[in-house]
């Protein structure tokens, strides 16, 4: 027996969910697929369970994409405004923390958001069937034709949400890929974005010890990217926000340069110092400002020299400022999708409407959220794409 559908959405995570509400909303019938047992499943482990969920700036300059304006379109038309009003509608409390990144706050968390998406859902034109294998798909003369599980499913609209390669524990698989590929559509070589650097035996070994230490740092890569939040030593390598936010910038043997003194003139700290208390050595100056067992590395690795300051000379002082504030270091490459927050990549949008999400050339056919080549940087805005993209291609399925 063949079910008919208007709109078939395969993937039930924020973009696929978003997507699902907005056209039933619109009167159309509406199936939903997964393979996993739940909806939302990123969702729920996002921001440490409390899902930052997007953020008070949002641009099209906050994301990655080989076309620089395919945000634009889908951004105004359901702004983060938007989803923030839908968060309070459903009484949901959040807090603002760094750089206008918004989480729930309270008794609320993740499956809070998962709950209202769910709720935006429960439409009478609007099915969802979970564990759901979906082992071939065509195209026919009045849409798709699909086969998931034991039935056969045709649909005027199809819509592939199914995410990309990251955190492949919670389901990730390369489906949205191989479907766009089926339909002779390009992908944007894919990459672990959001992910924590490893180092190379070397300086593994040499910052093991560090593991769990963070400082503010400047960090900038091979391109002249700069972000300015806190860094930490892992026994792998280093992560934090600065590290997570530079990766996405970051290639295969390039070098990133660090500023471990971002809000401290180092300068001046040495030539006051040393005028006051020209005995006292280089270490026991910086601890005042930098972790000591970050010094006592450094100081092992002889990039710095522990001497009374009145020892060095005006040419290794400048040299103490140069290395802490451009200290350089090549990782050894990232933890990779295992434990990326992101897929850099993906279907090329310059197949696709920015209007509307739909391809260009093939009628009925959507890519929407994470398998499309945007990407977001950390703070809510791969979220606010896969809410926006979602809505959009929902009031035209």
């Amino acid at each position: 027996m063949t079910e008919k559908f208007d709109v078939v959405i395969i993937g039930a995570g924020a973009a696929g969910l978003m997507c699902a509400a907005e056209a039933g909303k619109r009167g159309r019938k509406v199936l939903v697929l997964d393979h996993a047992k739940k909806p939302g499943r990123k969702i729920l482990i996002a921001g440490g369970g409390r899902c930052n969920f997007t953020n008070y700036d949002v641009s099209a300059h906050h994301f990655l994409c080989q076309n620089p304006h395919f945000t634009k379109s889908a951004l105004s038309q359901y702004t983060n405004w938007d989803f923030i009003a839908m968060v309070s509608k459903h009484g949901i409390e959040f807090e603002e923390r760094d750089h206008g990144q918004l989480f729930c706050v309270g008794d609320f968390t993740s499956k809070d958001i998962v709950k209202m998406l769910l709720t935006e859902c429960d439409l009478p034109t609007i099915t969802q069937r979970y564990q759901q294998d979906v082992h071939s798909l065509k195209k026919t003369q009045l849409g798709f034709e699909l086969h998931a599980n034991t039935n056969i499913i045709e649909c005027d609209s199809l819509v592939i949400a199914t995410g990309g390669l990251s955190m492949p524990k919670l389901g990730a698989t390369p489906f949205g890929y191989k479907v766009a590929e089926q339909f002779g559509l390009n992908i944007v070589p894919t990459m672990a974005g959001l992910v924590p650097f490893t180092l190379h035996k070397e300086d593994k070994e040499a910052f093991a010890e560090l593991s769990g230490v963070a400082v503010d740092a400047e960090i900038t890569a091979q391109d002249g990217t700069v972000f300015k939040e806190a860094l930490l030593f892992t026994h792998r390598g280093l992560s934090g926000p600065a590290v997570l936010q530079i990766s996405s910038f970051w290639r295969a043997g390039q070098a990133v340069t660090i500023n471990l003194v971002p809000d401290i003139d180092i300068d001046a700290l040495l030539a006051s110092n040393l005028e006051k208390h020209p005995n006292q050595s280089l270490k026991n100056t910086l601890a005042k400002v930098l972790p000591k067992r970050l010094i006592d590395v450094l100081i092992e690795r002889k990039t710095l020299i522990d001497k009374p300051l009145k020892q060095l000379t005006p040419k290794q002082l400048l040299e103490v400022s140069e290395q802490l504030e451009s200290w350089r270091i090549a990782p050894n490459g990232t933890e990779g999708y295992r434990t990326a927050e992101v897929t850099l990549g993906g279907v090329n949008t310059e197949h696709t409407s920015s209007k509307t999400m739909q391809c260009k050339d093939i009628k009925g056919l959507y890519f929407i959220g994470e398998v499309m080549d945007v990407t977001g940087w950390l703070g809510g805005y791969n979220f606010q794409w896969c809410w926006s993209s979602g809505f959009v291609a929902g009031q035209w399925v």
